[in-house]
């Protein structure tokens, strides 16, 4: 459950936009990443799945890191994001009482 009403508005805001949605979609995907990885994906494959330039997916990754909704590591040069899949059940269970 958020903490905060900021903490909720954050996550809201993060997934209002249909772009987001898309990126969130994507990060589903098992398998399938340009790092031969199981789970997450790098920028690079999400620039290749939402169809959108870098500093466009850069932009919304960080609305997205900001809320929490996707967790981040750093490998070398590379971002690899994955879905916070604690955090949106979470919110889910959260916003399934209150509404």
């Amino acid at each position: 459950m958020p903490e905060s009403a900021a903490e909720l508005d954050r996550f809201l805001h993060a997934i209002a936009d249909p772009t987001r949605r898309r990126i969130l979609e994507a990060l589903k995907e098992k398998g399938g990443n340009s790092l031969g990885k199981d789970t997450g994906l790098c920028a690079f494959d999400i620039e290749q799945r939402v169809k959108l330039a870098q500093p466009t997916i850069s932009h919304h990754m960080r609305i997205l890191e900001k809320a929490s909704v996707v967790l981040v590591s750093r490998e070398g040069h590379w971002h690899w994001y994955r879905r916070n899949e604690r955090l949106l059940s979470q919110m889910m269970r959260y916003l399934k009482k209150q509404l």
